[in-house]
């Protein structure tokens, strides 16, 4: 009784800080002012919040063969995820797609470095 009871606080604990992570995330992308920043916020915290309702449902699940069909996703979530966001990075990049801010401190500089 204890021990499920300790299982579905720590569960129900993942899934609400995973919905929470995703919805910060959500907010990053309409939010940030380039690309590139919209993209680090989308990436970073969707995979994050992901791989936490995955651990959440994981221990909702208890130990069985779903729990390993979870741990796998969540595995290939966490490769896949940063790989993804590195390639539209670098496919914006390669289409000439500059960052926002770093235009706007070559206006402010007058073209000098410090």
């Amino acid at each position: 009784m204890i021990l499920q009871l300790a299982a579905d606080m720590a569960s129900w604990f993942f899934i609400v800080a995973g919905s929470a992570g995703i919805v910060i995330s959500a907010l990053g992308l309409l939010r940030l002012p380039d690309f590139y920043t919209r993209l680090h916020a989308g990436g970073v915290t969707d995979t994050f919040g992901a791989e936490l309702l995955i651990v959440g449902l994981a221990f909702q699940s208890g130990f069985s063969l779903l729990t390993v069909k979870l741990f796998i996703i969540g595995l290939f979530l966490f490769f896949t995820g940063p790989a993804a966001t590195h390639a539209a990075a670098n496919a914006a990049w390669v289409a000439g797609l500059r960052p926002r801010l770093a235009e706007r401190a070559d206006e402010t500089s007058d073209g000098q470095r410090p």
